[in-house]
Parts: structure tokens; sequence; C-alpha cells
């Protein structure tokens, strides 16, 4: 696969170094690919990219029912994720909700554990948002983001036995004082 093809640079993301700016990408954002002497950016841009440069297995459904439901999930990240931080400083009754349509979601195709059936790019898109909202709820909240919600649950389990996932996984309790130095007054 692309693993040994792809060469991982980690950075300080609340202190970019000066380098990543000036020599691989302007905007500052991460993540940033290089590929061929140019330079891509944006999480979901860059799975198109490496999806249609690279061989493998499409991460993009075929089939017309599963690219429609991909494109709403896709089109619900952004609510889901202010959704979610929005209520780290109330309740949390907000994020409930949120889990909840996740939950729904997890439940529409039943051939495979991930949101269309079978690994796509939806599955990747998600990750790094439950990965941290996870910890931070459990040990901020004490609430449990799966406690009810099966689907879920199996979700990130699958999730975890995904190498190119595990490789690129935060450590649990540095999202958690990261999220609580960005969200909360500590």
């Amino acid at each position: 696969g692309l693993q040994d093809k792809i060469k991982l640079v980690p950075i300080d993301l609340k202190n970019r170094p000066t380098w990543y700016k000036e020599n691989v990408y302007p905007p500052n954002k991460v993540p940033a690919l290089e590929h061929n002497n140019e330079v891509k950016g944006e999480s979901l841009d860059l799975i198109k990219y490496i999806d249609s440069h690279f061989e493998g297995p499409s991460l993009f459904p075929d089939d017309p029912a599963k690219k429609q439901f991909a494109d709403e999930l896709l089109s619900y990240i952004d609510s889901f994720y202010k959704t979610v931080t929005s209520s780290f400083k109330g309740e949390g009754t907000e994020a409930g909700i949120a889990f909840d349509n996740i939950e729904t979601a997890l439940t529409k195709f039943e051939d495979g554990p991930f949101f269309l059936g079978q690994f796509s790019l939806v599955d990747i898109a998600y990750a790094p948002f439950i990965e941290r909202f996870h910890p931070f709820l459990l040990d901020v909240k004490k609430y449990d983001i799966t406690l009810g919600r099966t689907k879920l649950a199996t979700w990130i389990e699958e999730m975890n036995k995904n190498e190119g996932y595990t490789q690129t996984r935060c450590d649990p309790k540095e999202l958690v004082e990261s999220y609580k130095k960005r969200f909360m007054v500590i």
C-alpha cells in the first residue's frame, strides 16, 4: 500500500514550525501532501487526490445510493463538528443528538460496519473528529459516546484495526489535554 511510499512528518500543531509555512504549505494548514513537486492541502481534497492518483481500491462508492449518502454525510461534517464542540461548555445534550445522527447513519448499509458498509472516504473524514471527541467527552463530561450506540462502538473498533489509521492516531491523553486548552478555561 501507500504506507511504504509516504513519509509522515509530525509537527506541533500549536506551534507550527516556520519551515512548514515557508517551504511546504503557505496556508499553514494540516494536513498537506507533496506529490510530483506539487503540494496539496485540505483533508477532503487530499483524500480525493490520493484516491485518483494512486493504485488501490477506490474510496468512492460506485453505487448511486451510497454516493448520494456519502455526499450527505460529507456535507454534515461541519455541522457535526460545531454541534459537538459547542456542547463542550454546556450540558452536552446537543452532542448526544449529533452522535445519535452518526449512529443512525451507520445503520443505513448492512454490508459492513462503516458508514457506506465498506471503508470509504466518509470514514476517513469522520475519524479524526470522533477520535478526539470520544476521549475528551469521556474525560471531561463523563459522557461515553458509544453507550447505547452499538454501531458507533463497532465502527470505532473497526477503525482501530485499520493500520493506516492507527499509524496516524494521536495519543488520547494528549488529545484530551489539547482540547481542554483549546475549548475550556484552565
